[in-house]
């Protein structure tokens, strides 16, 4: 069975592929009601991990002393290749890889055995197609895939998150696509992170032009900032609350949240249930337009981090039409879960006028995306980078350090079966000992410096001069050549299908090299 499998901050969402109908799947709770996606939650109970449903579970029957974690997933969105430090659940430590394996496995187990199409799953099998956000780095790739695959969901592809919508956006507004009407911005607020995409649709051929977004913008954000008015409302600060309370008092400001219509005058928290005895007041209520008011450097924002995708729109063909000025934008279309605030859609149709679309199942449209990218239904994807991935490098002997880009955000990810990107340098060596310092960073301003999200890729030593070959080199002093007499050397870097990047190093001369998969 073919499945779209959009593992999100707050909620996990399932799409599968149906004969050319993409359902959401529906999974039943412990207490027999029906939801269309699984909590992104984990709980420890008496030494004992639960997930999704079960968390809530254990969580709402409160028996002994429970620990939450919601949003886990935000744990990934810094991952580099030292990320090593375990993640305390309660009174239990787990690795961030194990944590995602063993939440996946939960996710397989519910569709399995509580989803609406448990027989027909385990009949046929699962193969599944999964995303990430567009500027995720090379670990939190190389992490999300491997636990998918661990948990025995068997990707066959992994894609960015924008561009899976860009796929349901043609599915489902396929009448909006003419020949001269045949770019999509795609605007992903989902629970943790936003991306934005330009997407040039032409046919089922996809082409994304160009990608931006920040790593930690999302639902939770919003979220904490109506934790704080209602603290504000009752004179409280977030050091007056036990954690345990204050982690409820969320829960409640995000339900409260969800339950936002355009036609909302108020919006109200029930502190009583979140403080228990300790609440100043059984419920705060709080002005719609104040809410509004305070989320609205968030939306802002993300407006703002859309710039270069704007920017590239604006030179597709050459003007500087805004999208609600040129004649080839189909539209913006408006996914992820935190969309659904109102003041979202609001702020996007007045920056950009009517051709603002909002996908139906806003919160759906990335795993609905996802099971069209496994449906072999014809459709083709040319995906970019969507970040730039670079070495430090010594300049003038050694008196200064530069940042060399490899891949940037403009690269173009190769497709499924095509083999990798490579690039390659060569050089005689100027030292005994190479020491690399690899990054990906969002972009690289006017003079050659990494800026934006940085993230460590790999911090590895290769040894130049044959006889360390075989040596630790963790204590070896790293020495000048005389007279750059050194080996020659080779790097050849390897991006894949699936957007990681692997680098061979080679000593052309003795014969030696290394293979290094970066961010592992």
């Amino acid at each position: 069975m073919r499945l779209g499998i959009d593992f999100g901050t707050t909620r996990t969402v399932v799409a599968a592929a149906d004969r050319g109908n993409y359902p959401v799947l529906g999974f039943v709770d412990d207490a027999g009601d029906s939801h269309d996606w699984i909590p992104s939650v984990v709980a420890e109970r008496d030494g004992e991990l639960l997930f999704g449903f079960d968390a809530l579970a254990a969580r709402a029957g409160r028996s002994g002393e429970v620990s939450v974690v919601r949003s886990f997933k935000r744990l990934l969105a810094g991952a580099d290749a030292a990320s090593a430090a375990p993640v305390r659940i309660g009174a239990v430590e787990i690795a961030a890889g194990e944590l995602v394996t063993r939440f996946l496995s939960a996710v397989r187990d519910a569709v399995l055995e509580r989803s609406t199409v448990s027989e027909q799953a385990k009949s046929e099998g699962i193969r599944s197609v999964v995303a990430v956000p567009a500027n995720a780095s090379g670990a939190q790739r190389l992490l999300t895939l491997d636990a998918f695959r661990r948990a025995e969901l068997n990707p066959t592809a992994i894609l960015n998150e924008p561009s899976a919508a860009g796929f349901e956006y043609t599915h489902r507004h396929r009448d909006t696509l003419t020949t001269k009407r045949d770019h999509v911005v795609v605007y992903d607020l989902g629970g943790g992170t936003f991306d934005a995409s330009l997407v040039r649709m032409r046919g089922a051929s996809h082409e994304v032009l160009a990608t931006a977004g920040v790593n930690r913008l999302g639902g939770d954000d919003f979220d904490q900032v109506i934790v704080d008015l209602v603290l504000a409302k009752v004179k409280l600060t977030a050091s007056d609350v036990d954690p345990i309370a204050l982690l409820r008092l969320r829960e409640q400001c995000r339900e409260a949240k969800e339950r936002l219509h355009p036609s909302s005058r108020k919006l109200s928290v029930d502190l009583e249930a979140a403080l228990g005895g300790a609440a100043p007041e059984a419920e705060v209520t709080i002005p719609v337009a104040e809410v509004y008011e305070a989320c609205a450097p968030l939306v802002e924002a993300s407006i703002e981090a859309m710039s270069p995708v704007m920017t590239r729109l604006a030179g597709a063909e050459g003007d500087g039409g805004g999208p609600s000025e040129r004649d080839d934008i189909a539209g913006v279309y408006v996914v992820g879960g935190a969309s659904e605030l109102p003041i979202v859609g609001r702020a996007l149709r007045a920056r950009f006028g009517r051709r603002v679309h909002r996908s139906p199942y806003a919160s759906g449209a990335i795993a609905i995306g996802l099971a069209i990218a496994g449906a072999d239904a014809g459709f083709e994807l040319v995906d970019r980078f969507s970040r730039t991935f670079g070495v430090f490098r010594e300049g003038h002997a050694g008196s200064e350090i530069t940042f060399d880009p490899i891949f940037t955000r403009d690269t173009v990810v190769p497709a499924a079966g095509a083999g990798p990107v490579t690039f390659r340098r060569r050089y005689r060596a100027a030292h005994n000992v190479g020491h690399f310092r690899f990054l990906e960073c969002s972009s690289v301003s006017d003079d050659g410096r990494p800026r934006g999200d940085m993230v460590l890729s790999g911090d590895v030593l290769f040894p130049f001069e044959p006889r360390l070959g075989d040596r630790e080199l963790e204590g070896v002093r790293v020495e000048r050549m005389p007279d750059a007499a050194g080996p020659r050397i080779e790097e050849e870097y390897a991006l894949d299908e699936h957007g990681l990047v692997a680098v061979t190093i080679k000593n052309l001369d003795a014969g030696f090299e290394r293979v290094f998969q970066l961010g592992a």
